[in-house]
């Protein structure tokens, strides 16, 4: 028992480590970039509605949702919902994050793979990261090999999906950015300060990736060796 939890504190603790740097950095740049109001005073709704109209998307709502960093874009209804710091925000934050969902909109408007792609595997990744650990975990108690390699293959699908959103969510701050330069939403100084925001949120999506491949490295270590 120690020793599989020395083994998996060893696999797990470089991604918990990120994981922890990276909300802080999160936290710590949209703190700072919500202190700088943009020169034109536009709110985080005006700004998402102005990336989707450069890009030609009509049709989609722009709400506010209560929370903090609660903002997404939820494409069963074609809703863009924005936090309470961001909705009616003229910090560069808000206009930087605002831009991110709007851009995510874009996507599906123009059916960018990688997001269709993830959309399509969401029901079995969701089945994979509940159940495909604990099936593991049974098919190695009952010897059961067959069980271990379904259960390793259904949580090597949540891992999948994991690495998937990578370039989902670069793509679309890559849109925010692209749209806020084109159309000098912000200035270029405060161009930065959105782009510093929206790397921080990025890099919570690669250690949440690096987080599911170390735990399934982990327990593939783990069966292989109680096999030997």
């Amino acid at each position: 028992m120690f020793y599989y939890s020395y083994s998996y504190l060893l696999y797990m603790l470089p991604g918990l480590v990120l994981m922890l740097y990276a909300q802080f950095k999160v936290k710590h740049s949209f703190s700072k970039y919500s202190q700088v109001t943009n020169q034109r005073g536009l709110t985080g709704a005006d700004a998402a509605r102005e990336v989707l109209r450069q890009n030609g998307v009509d049709g989609v709502r722009i709400e506010h949702v209560s929370g903090n960093l609660s903002d997404h874009y939820d494409p069963r209804t074609n809703v863009i919902r924005l936090s309470d710091d961001v909705y009616n925000s003229t910090s560069v934050a808000a206009v930087g994050v605002a831009s991110h969902e709007a851009g995510h909109a874009v996507q599906y408007a123009k059916s960018y793979g990688p997001i269709k792609l993830r959309a399509a595997i969401i029901p079995a990744c969701n089945i994979g990261s509940q159940l495909g650990i604990p099936l593991a975990l049974i098919g190695a108690v009952m010897g059961v090999l067959g069980l271990v390699y379904a259960g390793l293959a259904l949580f090597g699908l949540a891992v999948l999906f994991q690495v998937i959103t990578l370039p989902v969510e670069f793509n679309a701050s890559r849109r925010a950015i692209n749209a806020i330069n084109s159309t000098a939403l912000l200035t270029k100084e405060e161009a930065k300060g959105a782009k510093a925001v929206l790397s921080a949120a990025a890099m919570t999506y690669v250690a949440a990736m690096i987080q599911s491949l170390l735990m399934l490295l982990y327990y593939v270590s783990r069966f292989t060796g109680r096999r030997d």
